[in-house]
């Protein structure tokens, strides 16, 4: 995984700080912009990969939520504060996961795909293309560079513990190893700058 977890960047591995620090930059906003994209429905079952301290389901209706994440405190974090609204598993997905689970209706992946190298990236939407129904859909959102980002938006994306933070067509050219159906829009946040890829791949 390529990401620096070392200096300030360490402090951001416990939950309450990392949930401040989204707050901080903006991140509840581009979450209420990403639940939207996402726009599930009750009943829908939605796998998130990386699910962090799944501050999503404050956004999302009553749906059968699974998520994963590496992460002992996160998912502790989020068994904790969601309880019976989700299942909370720690540990790597992984095609034997799949075999014991539903298909889904919605695969999310928020804030993951630029902490991974290339071969990771790939594997992960393998396993939301093989996650989904047919029909359903891979939503993301990570943040970015592109060439109409001002300069102050440009080095808080480069301080991210991610170290592979790609431009919209960087990321688009990691999704169609798994899929054809492949969209995206940059958003770009001003009150404090910072820059959004949100993209949607669906399976056939």
């Amino acid at each position: 995984m390529a990401q620096i977890t070392t200096g300030i960047r360490r402090v951001l591995s416990h939950p309450a700080v990392y949930d401040a620090f989204q707050l901080f930059t903006g991140s509840k906003w581009g979450r209420a912009r990403f639940a939207r994209q996402v726009a599930a429905r009750p009943g829908d079952r939605v796998l998130d990969i990386g699910c962090g301290t799944a501050e999503l389901l404050d956004y999302l209706p009553e749906v059968e939520y699974w998520g994963f994440d590496v992460s002992e405190s996160y998912i502790a974090a989020a068994s904790k504060r969601y309880g019976p609204r989700g299942n909370f598993v720690c540990k790597l997905l992984d095609s034997k996961d799949l075999e014991s689970l539903p298909k889904f209706d919605v695969v999310i992946a928020s804030g993951v795909l630029h902490h991974l190298d290339t071969d990771t990236a790939h594997e992960l939407f393998r396993l939301a293309r093989s996650a989904l129904r047919p029909g359903g859909r891979f939503v993301s959102i990570d943040c970015c560079y592109d060439n109409h980002q001002n300069t102050v938006s440009r080095l808080i994306v480069s301080l991210d513990r991610g170290q592979n933070i790609l431009d919209g067509d960087g990321y688009k050219k990691l999704a169609s190893t798994a899929f054809d159906d492949v969209v995206g829009r940059v958003y770009h946040q001003v009150w404090i700058p910072y820059t959004h890829w949100i993209m949607e791949c669906r399976a056939p």
